[in-house]
């Protein structure tokens, strides 16, 4: 399905994976040629799911149609796939051939070419130096090479971490899927240039805290230099950072650089929407990737978003575009399963909802065809983020102090697979989006009894705000207001102390808990009056937590905010 690849050697005919390569000549074109730029395309035939399984946990497929496999081959797996024995064509990806690069910051900003990495620093500051009040840029971290992960926040009190969904969009993780790239830029361009006269983007912007990362490798992309010439899916190592994540049933043992500074950030934010873009075919792509037998609680409402978005799309683009698959969409694991995918870490892990956006046949969009690019998705890149602002928004509080509980919520018989959420630790907000129709939603908390809400009917792109009062289980000391510890040292690296007050000490159990609200750490210790207690945090991330005392005897309990840095 990639429109546009040249084959530049042929096989006179194909031989069953596992049979000898008989053209030695073609396995060492193949080295030559990923030797030299980094990467190399190959197609080979289609055979089974079997066979597709072994691939993907060794290569990385780029698409597959039921006829051939298309496969891209880095450094670290091209010997492999030679290995094996397949027969295969190399092919080279012409669409390289369409970069144009910019002559200046100006020229860039016409959305018309792709800038140098400079331009795109400049561009990223020039942001926040003439929309100081709508955006701030943060760094998510760097490249191999040592270049910025840039992530550029939108939002109306923009210095302020307001209690309001967040969502992210973030493109080119693999870094010859470039379209995305100037997609992201001219998105956060169009959102601040019209928030004073657009009423749909003040409605986001003002409701919303919105992310935006427009390059997750520039090494890809970039490498070594400061334009782009050809550029590659892999990173300065040679991984494919769109198989390097946490994996729901064997996590991968290699992370790369960007991968993990990727992890922090997503685990610090814990977005509730989210979309990575690429490029290969076009299609809007749904979890699971990793399960084909599995299908997510939230399968009907995955589906629903998907096709709002590729169905947008058709109304304002050509006939022949984004119609791969069903008609523009699919669930992952039905074209392929992937290991190691960012859509189901997030989804999985974090409980956050993730999909992957294909938005070109072509791996580099030519320049000539960037604004048409842009005109195709634009709408469906506004109509996207909103989803955000609908489903089942509200707060969980303790019934008799108002204060901020964090709960798990779930929908029995309905949630699995990690498809639950969780209010927000400090303020006990939370944003469960789903399909129309009724919904019985249980909160549960320690120390609370469970609370259930029945029959509440939602409606397609309808908001509704929820109120829930959470009641204590036990007598009135679990209803005053708790002490704080001491805790120290404050950030923490790995030892975190705390020193309680005479009430709570004795036999205690400590909880601790994430930004979220999930229970990370549950067990059970003594607390000596003027002795302080010590916690191994070393196995945490970093981030903010909280963290709980509870005397298990008279029920007494204190708690307070640590940070921990690596």
């Amino acid at each position: 399905m990639i429109r546009r690849l040249i084959l530049i050697l042929f096989i006179s005919f194909f031989l069953a994976p596992g049979s000898y390569s008989q053209n030695t000549d073609n396995d060492k074109r193949l080295l030559e040629i990923v030797k030299q730029k980094g990467e190399v395309l190959v197609t080979i035939p289609y055979s089974d799911r079997k066979s597709i399984d072994v691939l993907t946990r060794n290569v990385s497929i780029l698409s597959a149609d039921g006829k051939t496999i298309n496969i891209s081959l880095s450094p670290i797996t091209a010997d492999w796939f030679l290995s094996q024995n397949y027969s295969y064509d190399i092919l080279v990806d012409s669409g390289q051939k369409g970069i144009v690069s910019a002559a200046s910051i100006e020229q860039a900003m016409d959305w018309e070419s792709y800038p140098t990495y400079e331009q795109y620093d400049s561009i990223m500051q020039s942001f926040i130096t003439l929309y100081p009040s709508l955006c701030k840029l943060e760094t998510i971290g760097t490249s191999i090479y040592g270049k910025k992960v840039f992530a550029l926040k939108i939002s109306d009190n923009v210095s302020s971490d307001e209690d309001e969904p967040e969502v992210f969009y973030s493109s080119t993780m693999h870094g010859d899927e470039t379209g995305g790239f100037i997609l992201m830029l001219r998105l956060t361009d169009y959102l601040l240039k019209n928030y004073n006269t657009s009423s749909r983007v003040k409605t986001l912007v003002d409701n919303l805290e919105i992310w935006i990362n427009p390059l997750a490798n520039p090494d890809g992309t970039y490498k070594t230099g400061n334009i782009m010439s050809s550029p590659v899916r892999y990173n300065a190592n040679g991984y494919d950072l769109n198989r390097n994540f946490p994996d729901p049933v064997t996590p991968n043992t290699v992370k790369q650089k960007e991968t993990i500074d990727m992890i922090k950030f997503l685990r610090d934010h814990r977005f509730v929407l989210s979309a990575n873009f690429h490029a290969g075919v076009e299609v809007v792509n749904y979890p699971w990737d990793r399960w084909l037998s599995k299908i997510h609680a939230d399968d009907s409402w995955f589906l629903n978003i998907s096709r709002a978005y590729a169905d947008t799309v058709h109304v304002y683009s050509g006939p022949a575009y984004m119609n791969f698959l069903d008609n523009g969409v699919t669930r992952g694991s039905v074209w392929y399963v992937v290991y190691g995918g960012r859509q189901d870490f997030v989804t999985s892990e974090l409980q956050g909802r993730e999909v992957t956006i294909e938005l070109d046949d072509i791996h580099v969009t030519p320049a000539a065809q960037l604004s048409l690019l842009w005109q195709n998705n634009w709408r469906s890149l506004l109509g996207y983020l909103e989803n955000a602002m609908y489903g089942i928004h509200g707060k969980t509080v303790n019934l008799v102090s108002s204060e901020p509980v964090p709960a798990k919520i779930y929908i029995t018989g309905h949630d699995k697979d990690s498809s639950q959420i969780y209010s927000d630790t400090l303020t006990g907000s939370f944003i469960r989006m789903l399909a129309p129709g009724s919904w019985n939603l249980t909160f549960s908390a320690y120390g609370y009894n469970d609370t259930t809400i029945s029959d509440l009917v939602l409606q397609g792109r309808q908001k509704m705000e929820l109120s829930v009062k959470m009641k204590p289980k036990t007598s009135s000391i679990d209803t005053t207001t708790p002490q704080s510890p001491a805790l120290y040292p404050n950030p923490a690296r790995s030892e975190l102390k705390a020193l309680l007050h005479n009430i709570t000490a004795g036999p205690v159990n400590v909880r601790i808990f994430n930004q979220t609200g999930m229970l990370l750490r549950d067990f059970k210790t003594t607390a000596w009056q003027g002795i302080p207690v010590s916690i191994d945090i070393s196995s945490l991330p970093a981030g903010i937590y909280s963290v709980v005392f509870t005397n298990i005897n008279s029920r007494a309990a204190e708690h307070g905010r640590f940070v921990i840095i690596k």
